[in-house]
């Protein structure tokens, strides 16, 4: 009975270790629940976040309230640093994170900072909000928090 008893505790302890990346998967915007207090909202956007191990891919496409298309892709480490842009109005990002369920983007080019973005995935994993302030791609004011839905 005791050998049971500690594999059961070396198993309860190991799993977070084994833990899958609660942001990785894939995104849908819900517009209804979005709200912007500067700019315009996209009307639509889809996130897929890759775990690859020690880096994680990004790719984002949809399209913005004028019809014109949306599209961002980059690496990144897993654990948050300096991540390697491959498309999108900026040419540098950095990653923070908070806790398990927190990150902090920063989305820079040519040294100017554009945008910042903060994204909580919600503890059952289901809902992904993500805070956003800078300047759009056009350079106009932007403020606002999208809610996404893991599908």
């Amino acid at each position: 009975m005791p050998k049971i008893l500690v594999a059961l505790t070396l198993l309860a302890l190991s799993t977070p270790l084994f833990a899958k990346d609660p942001f990785a998967g894939t995104w849908k915007l819900n517009a209804e629940k979005s709200r912007y207090t500067a700019g315009t909202k996209p009307s639509d956007v889809t996130i897929v976040i890759e775990d690859q191990g020690n880096t994680i891919q990004v790719t984002a496409t949809g399209t913005y309230a004028d019809s014109s298309p949306l599209s961002v892709k980059y690496t990144m480490p897993a654990q948050g640093g300096q991540g390697t842009p491959e498309q999108g109005d900026f040419d540098a990002i950095t990653a923070k994170m908070i806790n398990d369920h927190v990150r902090e983007l920063r989305y820079m080019k040519n040294g100017q900072e554009l945008r910042t973005r903060r994204l909580v995935v919600s503890k059952d994993g289901k809902t992904m909000t993500t805070t956003v302030n800078g300047t759009d791609p056009k350079g106009n004011k932007l403020a606002g928090t999208d809610v996404f839905d893991r599908q």
